[in-house]
């Protein structure tokens, strides 16, 4: 009776476990036994799918004893198990090994986000090894440095030229990098903090068309994502023309402990550039990680970072005076501009698995900044006999949080991604300053001098639906700010407050054709906010310009080693209305319109060698303005950047790069043209045993160019009237440097 017993329940136990499907649940993890994010997990049988999380877990549904299950990611070789009994009962631990990257390997379908996955290609092929290189990682956009490398770039995406960061959303683990508010002006987005060689991830996305996306995010967003952890400690020391010198230091702390892991990275930068007054430039970057992962998969990482850099610069020169020989393309009108900032951060990351279905993912963060910037744009137009030299200065505190939830549910047949998170930030500004000053040590006169307080609160929920190969993702988004202002320069203390709520809903089509082709329709509004000191002196009033924004496009595998993607896009603001802070003013333009294409490439001629191009054509205009006159400053109208990679060729690596930017309207009538420009750079590197030598090339061909330009009016000190005309800096000239780097 005992036997028949047992006999019976094994027979029901099989009949189950057949009969049902049922659910495995695992880890990912590489030889290292670091956990990898974006895995993807097939059941053979059954066509259910999964991916990995950040912390390596994933979650299987619809599974049979007997059914194949693949696992794969780009980068390591694929692994093939069957399921028997046991792999119910316990977690599955499968180990991925690394392999050659192999393009052919890519699925579409398989990738997390398939337009991001562009950005893993090519950190994988072309490693960043400098603060610049870190932006030009994202397809389509153009950098530029005005202000003795200490400034942060001016950026240009999809028509705009964002100034520092006006209209495109820049983060760092999490935590915000555009300073709102700020005494440069509106967006500044300084990312000189961040060691190239510490980023692991560049996840990105064009337009506003992302719920968990707010403030800035109108031409796009951009968030880096830190390494976890180190494969092995290295130092490295750079030496170049123009007295410049890096040294960095990257050194594991907790080597080979389970479930743990530290490092810290310092960078040391100095240079005085190519031009005729030396730059004095100096930068020092520190940064800590540590991340812990505890036996049910949870995750913390704590992460500290400090930042100073000092500098001087010649500042952007009148076009007038290289042509008439007074000065060099490199030479000065004012020199004594320059100055320094600094920036310390603390961020918390937290995620954890409440249930098989849902997780939260959370992060605090607080940062404690410094900035005293001195500029001359119009030389001696103002005043005649001290010049126009400025001040910006500023002493900042910002903390918050982001905390979103995430909930795997199925309505029907119909698989329900449900995302909802809540955010906070709050900026503490203390002693923001415009000032008139004579070389950089008597103010003059202050412009502007005050306190500000600006708080952002949000909440937002995303849905996405899956039927089959279609995607639906509706979405909603709704922002709070409150404005506090106190102006010092007043005889009363009184505080300008004002409030402002908006709503922001985004909807989003994909569809999955092919294994290897997806489409895609997105649509959006989104925003971005005006400084404190616009808003409560407007009232109110027009201080959150709206932006309407559609994509259409796809990514697309024709071929087993070429990936294109593309798109046709439009953009509608509202108004374009800012606060400059360079003259301590508001310059509203009305309502613009912008469309264009994006198109890239990416392309493996064989194991060792990938050639990469990105491609946008853009129309910009004003609409309110008359025909001719109507043209947007500085807004490109076409630009292409990439270039030949060499990865891994008998211990070999290196490349060819360019990039290209046509010539564009500098005013609205554009009767002052800002030229275009074609620069090339190449490095190559050698390994052997543990030591890397190799040595960079920027400006391969020696050509002439303007970094940045703009049209201003300035007059000179022997100058009876002013001129409109081009002012610019000059880009690099040839420049050479070399690296020795020691891997232990």
């Amino acid at each position: 009776m005992r036997n028949l017993k047992h006999i019976l329940f094994l027979l029901v136990t099989l009949k189950f476990s057949f009969g049902y499907a049922q659910q495995i649940k695992g880890t990912i993890y590489n030889k290292l036994n670091q956990p990898l994010e974006g895995a993807y997990i097939y059941n053979l049988n059954t066509k259910s799918h999964a991916h990995s999380t950040e912390n390596g877990v994933f979650i299987l549904n619809d599974n049979h004893v007997g059914d194949s299950i693949k696992v794969g990611l780009l980068g390591f070789k694929n692994t093939v198990f069957v399921l028997n009994l046991d792999s119910f009962n316990t977690k599955q631990k499968i180990a991925l090994a690394e392999k050659t990257f192999q393009l052919n390997e890519l699925v579409i379908t398989e990738e997390l986000n398939p337009i991001s996955t562009i950005s893993r290609l090519d950190i994988k092929t072309n490693p960043v090894n400098s603060s610049q290189e870190i932006l030009r990682k994202v397809p389509g956009l153009i950098i530029g440095q005005h202000a003795g490398g200490g400034k942060a770039e001016q950026i240009f995406l999809r028509g705009f030229d964002i100034d520092h960061g006006t209209d495109i959303s820049l983060s760092v683990d999490g935590m915000p990098i555009n300073m709102v508010s700020h005494a440069h002006g509106q967006g500044y987005s300084d990312l000189h903090f961040v060691i190239p060689e510490t980023i692991n991830k560049i996840d990105f996305g064009k337009g506003a068309y992302y719920a968990d996306q707010g403030d800035f995010a109108t031409a796009g967003y951009v968030d880096f994502s830190t390494k976890d952890y180190l494969k092995e400690s290295s130092i490295s020391f750079t030496a170049g023309q123009f007295n410049t010198l890096r040294t960095l230091g990257m050194f594991n702390l907790l080597e080979n402990t389970k479930n743990q892991n530290a490092y810290i990275a310092t960078e040391y930068i100095a240079t005085d550039g190519p031009y005729d007054s030396p730059q004095n430039f100096n930068r020092l970057n520190l940064f800590g990680k540590y991340v812990s992962f505890s036996p049910n998969n949870d995750k913390l990482s704590l992460s500290l970072s400090h930042f100073t850099s000092r500098w001087d610069a010649s500042g952007q020169i009148p076009q007038r005076e290289v042509d008439n020989g007074n000065i060099s393309r490199f030479g000065a009108i004012d020199d004594t501009e320059g100055g320094t900032t600094s920036r310390t951060n603390f961020n918390v990351e937290f995620s954890k698995y409440i249930s098989d279905q849902a997780t939260i993912k959370t992060n605090a963060f607080y940062s404690q900044y410094n900035f005293e910037l001195y500029s001359n744009f119009t030389f001696f137009l103002e005043d005649e006999d001290n010049g126009d030299q400025i001040k910006q200065k500023e002493n900042r505190q910002i903390l918050g949080f982001n905390s979103e939830i995430r909930n795997d549910l199925h309505i029907g047949e119909a698989e329900l991604v449900l995302t909802s998170g809540v955010s906070l930030r709050h900026d503490i500004v203390k002693d923001i300053e415009l000032s008139k000053t004579l070389n950089r040590t008597t103010t003059l006169e202050n412009v502007q001098l005050g306190d500000l307080n600006q708080t952002n609160m949000s909440a937002y929920t995303n849905a996405e639906f899956e039927f089959g190969k279609f995607k639906i993702a509706p979405a909603l988004r709704i922002d709070y700010f409150k404005f506090l202002y106190n102006d010092r320069l007043q005889t009363n203390y009184t505080t300008q407050a004002e409030t402002k709520t908006i709503l922001s809903p985004k909807l989003n089509f994909y569809y999955n054709a092919k294994s290897n082709l997806q489409l895609y329709l997105k649509s959006g509004i989104g925003f971005h906010s005006n400084d404190t000191r616009v808003v409560v002196s407007n009232l109110g009033k027009d201080i959150l310009p709206r932006s309407y924004g559609l994509d259409i496009g796809n990514i697309w595998k024709p071929t087993p080693k070429l990936v294109v993607n593309s798109a046709l896009w439009y953009l509608f603001l509202e108004q374009e209305f800012v606060y400059v802070g360079d003259a301590g003013i508001v310059e509203p333009s009305g309502k613009t319109e912008r469309y264009g294409v994006d198109l890239g490439f990416r392309y493996q001629l064989n194991d060792w060698l990938f050639l990469d191009t990105d491609a946008t054509l853009t129309h910009a205009r004003s609409i309110e303005d008359a025909e001719g006159q109507n043209y947007i400053p500085l807004a490109p109208d076409f630009t292409m950047a990439g270039g030949l990679s060499v990865n891994n060729l008998n211990n070999f690596s290196g490349g060819l790069r360019y990039r290209y930017i046509d010539d564009r309207p500098a005013n609205q009538d554009n009767s002052i043209e800002a030229k275009g420009y074609f620069v090339s750079d190449f490095n190559i590197n050698y390994s052997f045993s543990n030591v890397t030598v190799g040595f960079a090339i920027e400006n391969l061909f020696d050509v002439d160019w303007n970094e940045t330009q703009f049209a201003t009016e300035s007059r000179l000190k022997n100058e009876a009237q002013p001129v409109e005309e081009i002012h610019f800096t000059p880009g690099t000239p040839f420049f050479i440097k070399g690296t020795i780097s020691y891997r232990f």
